[in-house]
């Protein structure tokens, strides 16, 4: 799976084809969708318009807990692109976790079958990846959670290691600070990234990403911008010190800025998914 890919949440449909297009075309190998964003047939009609092979793309995509269940979640897949590489859980649903256990056997069931190269999860915190462990076969090859210098879950990433699983992280470079905090303060200007940044004469986003790959982790961060896709793909050319490491490392608020997980529900949050 390549270490970098575009992610589409909250992009609107009319606009993922063109952002899936301007990715691949920059030299995105990995796009990341979800059911519940409502744009997996746009990234699709944008994968078919950029002329890039698709052996050569890594799609991944999640199920949403309103899909829940064993032939529920096979259905799922139906619904899907069909042809995935990684296919993962959205969320925990600790409330339901029967449905969860249910559904990752389903994902199980695709994995054996040979219809998807792999099967992960999202949003699962310690507890929730030792529940899952005790009843299900197979370890999840990807946890896709909150992570970015202001909110890096040290616990998340311990688990995720001892399991031998990949740590994914979504807003990797905390726009969810920027579009759910006061606007004034985010990691775009924090003054200790900044500083790392300017080192490099890179920018803010670019500095995080660097940081997030000699982590180990894999990264998904959105936009709808070319030259901001262009921006964080351009991270290869330069390397963040071992005290630069650190300083960014040293940022952690153990602030939230997603919901708990443990907070979505089928009550709360659960809706159909179009069968197309």
């Amino acid at each position: 799976m390549p270490a970098i890919g575009l992610g589409v949440f909250q992009t609107p449909p009319e606009a993922t084809t063109d952002a899936v297009v301007a990715a691949l075309q920059t030299g995105y190998r990995h796009i990341d969708t979800a059911a519940a964003y409502a744009n997996e047939r746009e990234v699709g009609e944008g994968i078919r318009r950029a002329g890039v092979d698709r052996a050569d793309i890594f799609i991944e995509t999640k199920v949403w807990i309103s899909d829940y269940g064993y032939q529920e979640t096979l259905h799922a897949f139906e619904k899907s692109a069909r042809k995935l590489d990684l296919f993962i859980l959205h969320q925990p649903l600790s409330t339901a976790f029967e449905k969860t256990i249910a559904a990752y056997t389903a994902l199980e069931k695709l994995l054996a079958d040979g219809s998807v190269r792999a099967i992960g999860v999202s949003n699962f915190m310690p507890g929730h990846l030792a529940a899952l462990r005790e009843r299900t076969a197979v370890v999840p090859a990807v946890n896709q959670v909150e992570l970015h210098p202001w909110f890096t879950q040290p616990e998340v990433q311990a688990a995720n290691a001892e399991l031998g699983i990949l740590t994914q992280a979504w807003s990797p470079i905390g726009g969810i600070t920027s579009y759910r905090g006061d606007g004034a303060t985010s990691t775009f200007n924090d003054p200790a990234i900044l500083a790392v940044a300017a080192a490099h004469g890179k920018s803010a986003a670019q500095v995080m990403l660097r940081w997030q790959l000699q982590l180990g982790h894999s990264v998904i961060p959105k936009s709808v911008r070319p030259e901001r896709i262009a921006e964080n793909f351009d991270v290869f050319d330069f390397e963040l010190s071992e005290a630069q490491m650190g300083v960014l490392g040293g940022l952690d608020k153990g602030v939230r800025g997603g919901p708990d997980p443990d907070s979505i529900t089928l009550e709360a949050f659960g809706r159909p998914i179009p069968e197309e």
